[in-house]
């Protein structure tokens, strides 16, 4: 199973300029740890210090939003594609 994960211009500084990936996780928590040993400076940008996500990251899943497929408990299926969205506040 392959996924692909898009990475925004916002982070992509910490994944030295890398547009997107592919990997096989098959959850949000596998794609977390992926993206931790591939990336070590991304991981307090994705997980707060319980190592739960940040509540100012969005997850979409084929454009749908993490949360309402099931959130950290949704199974990826083969060729979905994962956004990460961080929320950037300014004024």
């Amino acid at each position: 199973m392959t996924i692909t994960v898009q990475i925004p211009t916002a982070l992509r500084r910490l994944t030295a300029g890398n547009a997107q990936l592919t990997c096989s996780a098959s959850n949000l928590g596998e794609l977390f740890s992926v993206l931790d040993q591939q990336f070590p400076d991304l991981k307090p940008h994705l997980r707060d210090e319980a190592g739960q996500t940040r509540r100012f990251l969005n997850v979409y899943v084929n454009e749908e939003d993490i949360r309402f497929l099931g959130g950290n408990s949704y199974s990826f299926h083969d060729g979905d594609e994962i956004l990460l969205v961080p929320s950037i506040a300014g004024g």
